[in-house]
């Protein structure tokens, strides 16, 4: 199983560190913001395949997500499915799509973000928030595109 590691990656060489020390791939979401050439880069030195972008969405208002950064604090008035598709163009391998309002809460999942994303997109979209019950992952499974489910508090 490919091991992930994200959390406070800037630099070529914070990835580096990472593979290095193990990991199989990297996740990046405010830097990715922050600074998109380093998704390109990273992409060109070490293959898009090890290349994780991770996008956290906030819905808004009815039928209006927004990619947010900064651990979810930070409004970036850029839609999720346009961020991901701007983030494969530069290189990413792989979305790791998180509806915040839904993560950790084990009580269902949003179905639309999910599908909207990865119907948009030729690479892996993995859906991330809300799995508190086998029924929800059938329903993520049965009514989406994605790729795979990332499930935490389930487990526990």
């Amino acid at each position: 199983m490919p091991l992930t590691i994200g959390g406070g990656i800037k630099t070529i060489k914070d990835v580096e560190d990472r593979l290095r020390a193990g990991a199989d791939k990297v996740t990046i979401n405010t830097e990715a913001y922050n600074s998109p050439q380093l998704i390109s880069d990273c992409a060109k030195i070490f293959g898009s395949q090890c290349i994780v972008v991770s996008i956290d969405a906030k819905k808004i208002k009815p039928e209006t997500w927004e990619v947010f950064v900064d651990f979810g604090k930070k409004s970036t008035g850029i839609a999720p499915e346009n961020w991901a598709k701007k983030m494969e163009d530069l290189g990413a391998g792989e979305i790791i799509l998180t509806s915040v309002r839904h993560e950790g809460l084990m009580k269902g999942c949003d179905l639309k973000i999910p599908e909207q994303v990865s119907s948009k997109l030729k690479i892996p979209v993995l859906s991330h928030g809300g799995v508190g019950k086998k029924e929800d992952v059938l329903k993520l499974i049965n009514n989406t595109n994605i790729s795979g489910i990332l499930i935490a508090g389930f487990f526990h």
